[in-house]
């Protein structure tokens, strides 16, 4: 069984250069299901329902999201309606929406569910450990051979602490939010895939997707700006996992990366 998970998706440039990159990886992996993070998709902050279809309608099997999930108010009256949809499974109870999801493949269930850390991140969540552990075992118990989790988090130490609560619960546990893909893909004693920042997919010669002009006059001027997201070319980051289908246990996970100009 063979999973793609896709980093952040930045503005205009990440959603286009996502929409050529689907087909391209469904032709060279053959996947059972493509998760993709669309935190950042309208505008560079949060996801609006027509953005959501027209992932879906682009090869999208399920989007997560992150601490930018009510930025776009439209969102929040529809979410319901989208159980492919994941806001952080640990925002306290009676929060609109689904955090995670149990879908049918050809090739069995697969469990999705999204976290948010709670280190440097506001608007402050529940615990993701114990609220990640209880589901991942959930969605087992409830017959899904694979289970991943997306940890969408500022610190690196509590996306890897993640990773290692749930190691052997979970098939991949892959961070997000950093937008910047680090090298340490690899396969946890006890059977998880993990990486702590997959990376994402937006404007490659930017600032974490924002234009560099706007963040340099930022940073050199100590005022207040606005940061548009940036331009052409674009990246499109993330990882594919290899996982045992008698075990859920991972086999391998190799990072994506795959450049676009306009």
């Amino acid at each position: 069984m063979r999973l793609i998970f896709l980093g952040d998706v930045v503005g205009k440039p990440g959603r286009l250069a996502l929409y050529r990159a689907v087909p391209e990886l469904r032709a060279q992996y053959a996947p059972a299901l493509i998760i993709v993070n669309g935190e950042n998709a309208a505008g560079g902050r949060g996801i609006t329902p027509w953005l959501c279809e027209e992932f879906f309608t682009n090869g999208v099997d399920v989007i997560t999201l992150g601490d930018h999930t009510w930025d776009q108010r439209e969102l929040t009256p529809w979410i319901n309606s989208e159980p492919r949809v994941l806001r952080p499974f640990n925002l306290q109870t009676g929060t609109p929406g689904n955090g995670s999801v149990l879908i049918d493949t050809a090739e069995g269930k697969i469990g999705v569910i999204s976290l948010c850390g709670r280190t440097f991140m506001a608007p402050g969540p529940e615990n993701p450990f114990t609220a990640g552990l209880a589901e991942a075992r959930r969605l087992r118990d409830a017959g899904a051979i694979a289970v991943l989790v997306d940890i969408h988090g500022e610190a690196t130490s509590e996306k890897i602490a993640m990773a290692h609560c749930l190691d052997g619960t979970a098939s991949a546990v892959l961070g997000t939010h950093t937008h910047v893909q680090t090298a340490d893909a690899r396969i946890l004693p006890n059977g998880t895939a993990a990486m702590t920042d997959v990376g994402m997919c937006g404007p490659r010669d930017a600032i974490i997707g924002r234009d560099v002009a706007a963040v340099l006059q930022g940073c050199l001027s100590a005022m207040p700006c606005k940061y548009p997201v940036g331009d052409w070319p674009a990246r499109v980051s993330g990882a594919v996992i290899d996982i045992d289908p008698t075990t859920g246990k991972a086999l391998s996970i190799q990072a994506i990366n795959l450049d676009y100009d306009r």
